[in-house]
């Protein structure tokens, strides 16, 4: 059973880091492209970053280039997302995905973690 468990959200204020992580399990995580999606409260899903399976290849929307890094430990199986000069409209749940460039919502989706961003 494909098991995904995001933390590391909360509130921050405008300007600050955040740094997510996404624990993964019950499938081969190291032979898997992984995104992090986020959604904005009243608004659709918005897909964030995608990473190859070596985590040799990486890409991110307009919305969060040169503020944000996606990485990921295939040792620890984990998925990580470095997120700094947080602005407000950053304010959303994040989720973590198997996939490249995901967009869409699947039934073994964590929770996701809740980022506040806020003065």
């Amino acid at each position: 059973e494909v098991q995904l468990v995001e933390s590391g959200g909360g509130l921050v204020q405008p300007g600050g880091s955040l740094r997510l992580s996404c624990a993964a399990s019950g499938f081969a995580f190291s032979a898997n492209f992984m995104s992090w999606v986020r959604q904005a409260p009243g608004k659709g899903l918005e897909w964030v970053s995608s990473i190859t399976n070596d985590g040799g290849i990486t890409t991110y929307a307009d919305s969060v280039k040169g503020r944000f890094t996606i990485s990921r430990d295939n040792a620890k199986n984990t998925l990580y997302l470095q997120m700094n000069s947080l602005k407000p409209e950053d304010t959303a749940v994040y989720y973590c995905s198997k996939g490249w460039q995901v967009t869409r919502k699947y039934d073994y989706w964590g929770q996701g973690t809740q980022v506040t961003v806020s003065s």
